[in-house]
């Protein structure tokens, strides 16, 4: 087995158009979260607030490129630059068939399917899809559209597994690199706003209805006046490789993966279950052959719902008891769902860069279902060796990354 380290990363939310200017943006406690006055249209939608990324230049790809990508794919591939532009790879590393990408999403993009859905049911007729309009909206459109972009024709994936989809990615890359088939792997995922994906979490009585008079307040993870999930858009895209491999190039070294686990509850297609994400959890600490004492952050899935966030809090509590610092970042962002794993790792990197916690934002009072761990409330300095990364989705998918910082 071979250590697998990471060499780079890029991302962009709500709170800025790379992964700099977003940590920038949560030191300084700024919230992406706003109404969303074009949902206004649809009616049985209670849900009017999101955490879309603006200003974003997507002329910046080329078009030969571009025509293919939609909102998500654009947002990929501009992570995907940072990411490559950070990690200093090389156009013939990218070339080698040792070198992979794998990028989830939840699905193709919501905002393109939309369109064409409409334009078949308006008109009748299939010959107004334009030819590009299949590539945008085919589940594994982030991954080809990044594939393409950086040049990469080796291994390529897209994991869908909804909010566990770029963790999944990780972990798929972190297994493939250590057992020896690739060299190194670009992963993560991406995601973008729109009315099906709000839509969905809002039938399902699972996004935040509370709060469309002050977006800014929601979501609230672990807070008492919880009341569902705010869907955020962007992308996170980390440079996987292994350790001989960073070194023989003298790339930077951020962390070095340890463990990573994957597992299903089995037991309910919708709500969360506080044993299978202990499992999960367990099953990655063994995996890095690490002990639940040495843990010193865990970055938290915690959307704000209110079975969620109760059975994720109730698993750590049982793990690893009130001594582990705890926060989600859900509260700056949203919930960037089928981006979420990677997105929110990136960010937990740089705490561990600057040996600092950021806090869960909006939790002012902790739900009593959500005590018994210790949740971060406000900034504070933390020399963090070993963290954690949570991530659980629809269909009791749980996954769980654990990274350590690198030591030759």
């Amino acid at each position: 087995m071979r250590r697998v380290v990471i060499s780079g990363y890029g991302s962009n939310t709500a709170l800025g158009l790379d992964s700099d200017a977003v940590f920038a943006a949560l030191m300084a406690n700024h919230s992406g979260v706003v109404f969303m006055p074009e949902m206004d249209r649809y009616s049985g939608l209670n849900c009017r607030i999101g955490a879309p990324v603006t200003g974003f230049d997507a002329k910046s790809i080329p078009r030969q490129q571009r025509r293919s990508m939609g909102r998500m794919s654009i947002f990929a591939a501009l992570a995907a630059r940072e990411a490559c532009a950070r990690s200093a790879v090389q156009v013939e590393r990218l070339a080698s068939p040792r070198t992979g990408c794998i990028m989830g999403s939840t699905m193709g993009s919501a905002t393109e399917m939309e369109a064409a859905f409409k334009t078949i049911i308006e008109t009748g007729n299939l010959g107004e899809i334009s030819s590009m309009q299949f590539f945008k909206c085919v589940s594994h459109t982030a991954a080809m559209n990044t594939a393409q972009f950086l040049g990469i024709s080796g291994f390529v994936m897209s994991p869908a597994a909804a909010c566990a989809s770029a963790m999944q990615a990780i972990g798929l890359g972190f297994h493939l690199i250590r057992t020896g088939v690739l060299d190194m792997a670009f992963c993560g995922g991406a995601e973008e706003v729109n009315i099906m994906v709000c839509g969905s979490f809002d039938c399902l009585f699972a996004a935040s209805t509370n709060f469309n008079g002050n977006p800014s307040a929601s979501p609230r993870p672990f807070d008492a006046a919880r009341d569902g999930v705010v869907c955020g858009e962007g992308a996170g895209v980390l440079v996987l490789e292994s350790l001989e491999s960073a070194l023989s190039r003298n790339a930077p070294i951020f962390a070095e993966i340890a463990g990573y686990n994957s597992c299903g509850s089995g037991s309910n297609v919708s709500q969360s279950d506080t044993a299978a994400i202990g499992l999960c959890m367990r099953q990655a600490l063994l995996d890095a052959k690490t002990e639940p004492g040495e843990v010193d952050y865990i970055s938290a899935h915690a959307t704000g719902t209110l079975q969620g966030d109760a059975a994720e809090a109730a698993a750590i509590q049982a793990l690893l008891g009130a001594r582990t610092p705890v926060s989600s970042l859900k509260g700056y962002f949203g919930h960037t769902l089928g981006a979420s794993g990677a997105v929110e790792l990136i960010a937990a990197l740089q705490m561990m860069r600057d040996e600092m916690i950021i806090p869960t934002r909006n939790l002012e009072r902790i739900a009593e279902d959500c005590g018994g761990i210790r949740h971060v409330q406000k900034t504070e300095r933390c020399n963090i060796r070993c963290l954690v990364k949570n991530c659980f989705a629809f269909g009791g998918i749980n996954a769980v990354l654990l990274c350590r910082r690198y030591e030759r």
